[in-house]
C-alpha cells in the first residue's frame, strides 16, 4: 500500500463556514491517507475562534484581513492576493470551500488561477435572484463555474447544479451542518441567558443580520416582534446581536427594553445549540437555522422574500414570511395559537440529511485525488 497522502487546503472566514466545514476537517485529520491544511481568512474573527475551540480545531494560517467597515471588495481583494500567496508555495491537491460567503468565493477564484481543483461543500443552493440575498447568491454561483467537486446537500441543489451545466462531478451528501449540529445535541449543552427562565415562558429564538434587510426591513421586523410580544403575555423573544453596528445599534434602540425581549452577544456554537433545543420556534434570516432547527424538532418562519433552501419550504419545516410586520405578526400568531399547524411544522422531516455528509465527502475526495494522481 502508498504512503502517498494527498494535501488538502481547506478554506474559512466565517462562523457558518466553520460550524459546516468543522466536522470536514476533523474527518479529513483523522484519516491517514490525507495531509490537511486549515485556512483562515480573518473576515469574522471571534465568532470562528468559538467555534475552531468547541471543535479542537486549530489553523495552520491565518491572513487576518478583518477590518473595520471593511467593503465586500475588501474582503475579495485581500483574500484573494493572501490567499493566492499561500497555494503557491504550499501546491494543494485540492483547495475545499463552503457555501457562498466571499472568503469561498475569493478562494475558489485563487485556486483556479493556480489551476488548482476546487471542491465545493453545500453546493447547488439557488433563489434564482442575482441579488436576494447579496452577495451570497452571486458568490455560489460563480464558485460552482470553476468547481471540479460539488457536493450537494439535497436532491434540489443536484438538480440546480445539472441546470446550471456545471463541468466537474456532482455528489448528492447532505448537509454537514447536520453532522455538527448532532455531534453537539448529543450533549445537551446549556444555554444561560441572564434573567430569563427558559421554562416559564414560550421562548422565539430570532436571528436578523442579511444585508437586504437592512435599513426599513429591519425596523419592520423589531415592530413585529413588539406586536407579537403585545398580543402574548407568555412569550418571550432571544435575540443574539450581530456584531454589524448597522444591524445591531437599530435593534437595541427599538427594543433593548422590553422586559421579555432578551438581546444577548453573539452566542456561541454550544450555547445556540442549546438555545435551539430549548426555544418554542424560531423567526430568522439566517439559511444555516433553516437546516439546523428542524434536527430539533422546532418550526422556522424565515424573514425573507427568498430562500435558497426551497426544500426546508417543501419539506414544511419552514416557511417563509418576509418582513412586512403584519405578516409577521400573523404568521407567527398562528404557530402560537394553532397546535395542529405548530406540531405540523415541529414533526417535519428534515431534507437536508442524516449527519454522514463528512463520510460521503472523504470518499468523493479520495476517488478523484486517486484518479487525478495514482501514485
Amino acid at each position: 500500500m502508498s504512503n502517498f497522502c494527498h494535501q488538502i487546503c481547506i478554506v474559512l472566514g466565517t462562523r457558518p463556514e466553520a460550524i459546516k466545514l468543522a466536522p470536514v476537517i476533523q474527518a479529513f485529520r483523522s484519516d491517514p491517507r490525507f495531509e490537511s491544511q486549515v485556512l483562515l481568512t480573518g473576515q469574522h474573527k471571534e465568532m470562528v475562534d468559538q467555534v475552531m475551540q468547541i471543535f479542537e480545531i486549530k489553523a495552520d494560517h491565518n491572513l487576518k484581513i478583518m477590518q473595520p467597515k471593511q467593503s465586500l471588495a475588501d474582503i475579495t481583494c485581500r483574500s484573494l492576493e493572501g490567499l493566492q500567496s499561500l497555494f503557491q508555495r504550499s501546491k494543494p491537491d485540492l483547495v475545499l470551500v463552503q457555501g457562498d460567503t466571499t472568503t469561498a468565493f475569493a478562494a475558489a477564484l485563487a485556486a483556479f488561477y493556480h489551476q488548482i481543483p476546487v471542491g465545493h461543500v453545500e453546493a447547488g443552493l439557488r433563489t434564482d435572484n442575482i441579488y436576494n440575498p447579496y452577495p451570497e447568491e452571486a458568490n455560489r454561483r460563480l464558485i460552482s463555474q470553476i468547481t471540479q467537486l460539488h457536493f450537494a446537500p439535497t436532491t434540489k441543489a443536484v438538480e440546480n447544479l445539472k441546470a446550471s451545466g456545471v463541468t466537474g462531478t456532482i455528489h448528492h451528501t447532505g448537509n454537514t451542518v447536520i453532522d455538527a449540529l448532532l455531534t453537539v445535541a448529543d450533549n445537551h449543552p446549556p444555554c444561560d441567558i441572564p434573567n430569563l427562565d427558559w421554562r416559564q415562558y414560550r421562548t422565539i429564538l430570532a436571528t436578523v443580520h442579511r444585508r437586504e434587510n437592512w435599513g426599513t426591513p429591519l425596523q419592520d421586523i423589531a415592530n413585529g416582534f413588539l406586536q407579537v410580544l403585545d398580543r402574548f403575555a407568555d412569550i418571550a423573544l432571544v435575540l443574539p446581536l450581530h456584531r454589524n453596528p448597522t444591524v445591531r445599534e437599530p435593534l437595541q434602540a427599538l427594543l433593548g427594553k422590553h422586559p421579555r425581549i432578551f438581546l444577548t452577544e453573539p452566542l456561541d456554537y454550544t450555547n445556540l445549540v442549546g438555545a435551539i433545543q430549548r426555544c418554542h420556534l424560531l423567526l430568522t434570516d439566517s439559511g444555516g437555522l433553516q437546516e439546523e432547527a428542524p434536527s430539533l424538532g422546532k418550526p422556522v418562519l424565515v424573514l425573507r422574500e427568498t430562500t435558497e433552501r426551497p426544500e426546508a419550504v417543501t419539506a414544511g419545516t419552514a416557511k417563509l414570511i418576509g418582513t412586512h410586520t403584519d405578516q409577521i405578526v400573523a404568521e407567527t400568531s398562528h404557530l402560537l395559537q394553532d397546535d395542529d399547524a405548530y406540531h405540523t411544522m415541529a414533526k417535519a422531516i428534515n431534507p437536508f440529511g442524516d449527519g454522514h455528509a463528512s463520510e460521503q465527502i472523504i470518499t468523493a475526495v479520495q476517488d478523484f485525488l486517486q484518479l487525478q494522481n495514482p501514485n
